[in-house]
């Protein structure tokens, strides 16, 4: 496998869907939370890869989704942090109104 280039499927978008959830989960996100964790167990010794990109650049990137939970209309925002083209911080937040 190459370096910095995976052929699995990225956990943090359905962790942070699931996760919104943690105060009074249903059934289908017991189950979306078992399909996590048994991808986690298939999948030992993947992480996040760091290497050299050849620049020694800052660069940070935000967004946000204005109202885009369809179930109840609130705004997600987040950033993420790249030092030498290597991710090494990030934060996303469901706003807590609309």
């Amino acid at each position: 496998m190459n370096q910095g280039v995976s052929h699995y499927p990225d956990i943090a978008y359905p962790v942070s869907i699931v996760s919104q959830f943690m105060s009074s989960p249903r059934t289908t996100h017991w189950a979306t939370l078992e399909q996590i964790l048994c991808y986690l167990k298939g999948a030992p010794g993947r992480g996040i890869w760091y290497r050299n990109h050849g620049h020694a650049h800052i660069e940070c990137f935000s967004n946000a989704d204005w109202a885009g939970s369809k179930i109840d209309r609130t705004s997600t925002t987040g950033y993420c942090v790249f030092v030498e083209g290597n991710l090494v911080s990030w934060k996303s937040k469901k706003q807590n109104v609309v």
